[in-house]
């Protein structure tokens, strides 16, 4: 098995929400998914899809009739190699477009359990908040607690949305959960 190292980067927000993960090579990319949700912290509520070069790959739904290609067993080794880059795009609606950049390859450490996360920077936004420009206006309306709005998007987002919470053990115990 080799492994792979992937940084995953929300495009369009800044400060940067990123996380650097590692999977084997051989990963559905069905799979890939579920751990993208969990180490981002989505909900999976959304429509998704990858995008190698021109080639779409998600879950194909016959009513809604493009050129997307089943993800299902599509492995990532068989699409991408080191020094490559892949879309993750997520919520169709809010667009949440990921740069997957695979850092490298490496063999297999003895014990460990992948996939796996390494680091990573800022929470995700929540779900449902609107995509960038969505997610930069709830930001200054939680910096303004004399906003007119504060109080009602602080209910919306949760008293314990902090933007700038991360954190990789937590992460990977959801990634323990789902790797079973």
């Amino acid at each position: 098995m080799t492994v792979y190292q992937v940084k995953v980067t929300l495009q369009y927000i800044d400060p940067p929400v990123w996380r650097r993960i590692q999977v084997p090579g051989d990963i559905k990319l069905g799979r890939l998914h579920r751990v993208l949700q969990a180490v981002m912290g989505w909900e999976d509520c959304h429509l998704h899809q990858f995008v190698a070069g021109d080639i779409m790959y998600g879950s194909p739904d016959p009513t809604f009739p493009d050129d997307i290609r089943s993800e299902r067993n599509v492995r990532l080794d068989k699409i991408a190699s080191a020094g490559d880059a892949l879309i993750y795009e997520y919520d169709f609606g809010d667009g949440w477009i990921h740069r997957l950049e695979i850092e490298k390859t490496l063999a297999p450490e003895p014990k460990v359990r992948y996939p796996r996360c390494l680091d990573g920077a800022r929470a995700c936004p929540p779900e449902d908040s609107g995509g960038p420009p969505g997610y930069e206006n709830l930001l200054e309306i939680l910096q303004d607690p004399g906003h007119e709005e504060f109080e009602e998007t602080r209910e919306w987002a949760g008293d314990d949305f902090d933007p700038e919470a991360f954190d990789v053990d937590s992460v990977n115990r959801t990634l323990k959960r789902i790797a079973s």
